[in-house]
């Protein structure tokens, strides 16, 4: 009897220290929506001019906003509402602007083009990766968490609220969470939360709001500073800010499209694998092709396994794993080699992690890639996530590495020097006389894709390599064999047959 009084006076005590949390959570967003002018706020568009980076696109994996990664936006402007769309597709959230990609070496200079990022509210109301870009802004914050049921704590001189947005789930059943940081002038000075992604896992997004001005009653950050994974990857400087603009239909309405422009351009659609797995092609003693976009290999040792390259997202690598031992039964998967860590490329490494493979990636990718995939897993729900205990292994290769197999076979990693990726790695079979590598567009390529061929074309004539078979990662469509003569041909320098 005493048990249960004590077990039911500690349970009391919980609710009610988590309901004076609540209510001094909501004491504080109040106060710092106050301050901010958000009472009153229901609409808000700012500009200015930003920098946007490419993470998990960039040259140097580690750097998003390295110099040939860095665009430039002029006229940027973002006009957000927080009110309930009026059907599910009208935007709540558009931005605009000009782009001015950067110069890339070897590449020709691409022309400024508008910048549009139109966030609907379906969007908003399935995709937290889309609906975080209204409520981690501060006014989003501060009136996500004041319809929710926010938590505070202290830390380092400023209140630090959480709360979870309704009816939002991750893949894995677990509600996201949003964190903001309010100064002892009720300014909000940062908003982070975390989302699922294929490569990081539980993505850590923060953004960072200082230099703050009173524009039309409205406190405005007029410095926004974007992180990923701890890795800067957007900022702005904003100058100008109306709150509750007049012209809000306007502003939240994108352009038609040119005319014409309706089903034109753009690249043939990828190959789909046959359903019940990718197809499986040999092409050589214990070598075979695993079909498909994002091809691979799938390479016997002798005692083990080697796969070329795991694919675009956790199923593929999936089905990339299933399929190397189905074409070569009884032996596990001890190393999966990364071309580069991409994230279209490194979305299936999970899967190879979940194996208990190794992964060979260049050294250049080396620890940013094993930092990427060592994160806390919670809201994928993906492979690696269901892998108790597993650890994942990454190991860093040199310029050039060969894997000898207890079978006499042998691989030849070799990294390509280029401006896409530096941390490329090309395949060699000697004995199959095949090349493998990713990103080289031999077929129709565009001027952007040019340079990265030349760059391999460049590598290959110095590595002197013995190949008459050329396999790229994205097969042309329809898939069809391609020859050293073809890769060749597409790397020449412009002017040149």
């Amino acid at each position: 009897m005493l048990l249960r009084t004590l077990t039911s006076a500690a349970l009391l005590a919980t609710l009610m220290s988590l309901g004076v949390a609540a209510q001094n959570a909501s004491s504080v967003v109040a106060a710092a929506s106050k301050a901010m002018g958000a009472d009153s706020l229901t609409s808000i568009t700012y500009s200015g001019t930003a920098r946007n980076g490419a993470f998990g696109q960039s040259k140097a994996i580690g750097e998003p906003m390295g110099a040939v990664n860095l665009t430039q936006i002029t006229g940027y402007t973002r006009t957000i509402t927080f009110g309930q769309p009026a059907s599910p597709t009208a935007l709540v959230s558009r931005a605009t602007g000009t782009n001015q990609p950067p110069a890339v070496p070897g590449v020709p200079a691409q022309p400024a083009a508008p910048f549009n990022q139109n966030i609907t509210g379906a969007q908003v109301g399935a995709n937290w990766a889309q609906a975080l870009n209204v409520w981690t802004t501060p006014w989003g914050f501060l009136k996500g968490a004041a319809a929710a049921t926010p938590v505070v704590r202290q830390q380092g001189g400023q209140q630090v609220v959480s709360f979870s947005p309704a009816n939002l789930k991750s893949p894995s059943g677990q509600s996201y969470t949003v964190t903001g940081y309010i100064n002892n002038q009720n300014l909000v000075t940062k908003v982070e939360t975390r989302v699922d992604n294929t490569v990081v896992g539980d993505l850590l997004v923060e953004f960072e709001y200082s230099n703050y001005q009173n524009m039309n009653g409205v406190q405005v950050p007029t410095r926004m500073v974007q992180k990923q994974a701890g890795l800067p990857t957007f900022d702005a400087t904003i100058t100008a800010a109306t709150p509750n603009p007049t012209n809000l239909a306007e502003l939240l309405t994108p352009p038609a499209p040119p005319a014409g422009a309706a089903g034109r351009g753009g690249p043939p659609p990828a190959p789909q694998a046959a359903a019940g797995g990718p197809p499986t092609e040999r092409l050589g003693e214990g070598v075979f092709k695993i079909g498909g976009n994002y091809t691979s290999l799938a390479v016997d040792m002798g005692d083990h396994i080697v796969v070329i390259e795991s694919g675009q997202s956790d199923a593929r690598g999936l089905a990339v794993m299933a399929a190397a031992k189905q074409a070569i039964p009884n032996k596990p998967i001890r190393f999966v080699v990364n071309s580069h860590p991409h994230f279209d490329h490194a979305s299936g490494l999970a899967a190879a992690a979940a194996e208990g493979a190794t992964i060979l990636t260049h050294r250049n990718n080396e620890d940013v890639l094993e930092r990427f995939l060592s994160g806390p897993r919670g809201l994928t729900g993906d492979s690696l996530s269901k892998a108790q205990g597993r650890q994942v292994k990454v190991d860093g290769v040199g310029d050039r590495q060969v894997l000898r197999g207890s079978n006499g076979k042998v691989i030849e990693l070799h990294r390509i020097p280029n401006e896409h990726s530096d941390g490329m790695l090309a395949v060699y079979l000697p004995a199959e006389k095949v090349l493998w590598t990713a990103d080289i567009t031999v077929v129709n390529p565009n001027p952007a894709q040019a340079g990265v061929a030349r760059s391999t074309v460049q590598a290959l004539n110095k590595l002197n390599l013995d190949f008459n078979g050329f396999i790229p990662a994205h097969p042309p469509n329809p898939d069809r064999p391609l020859t050293k003569a073809e890769l060749m041909a597409a790397g020449a320098p412009a002017g040149t047959n």
